[in-house]
């Protein structure tokens, strides 16, 4: 995976604009897009109630700039 700020990461950042955990999904993190799908979805799901929908707005925010600044860091360096 490239580095944070790379091509890679904007265009998973956008894809969360429109389809929350879509960009997590293209950088290869499977429970993580999961979560975040659920969560904003069952928080816009639930719009006639008031706290339900601020928490699916908040992390889909989180979503988006989960997936900005994303690194993939395996415990070592590669030489």
């Amino acid at each position: 995976m490239a580095a944070q700020g790379s091509g890679g990461n904007v265009i998973a950042a956008i894809c969360n604009i429109f389809f929350p955990g879509l960009g997590q999904l293209v950088q290869g993190r499977i429970i993580a897009a999961l979560i975040f799908a659920i969560v904003v979805f069952g928080g816009y799901a639930l719009w006639f109630l008031v706290v339900p929908p601020v928490i699916g707005a908040v992390v889909h925010l989180w979503a988006i700039i989960d997936a900005a600044k994303y690194t993939n860091y395996s415990g070592y360096e590669r030489r």
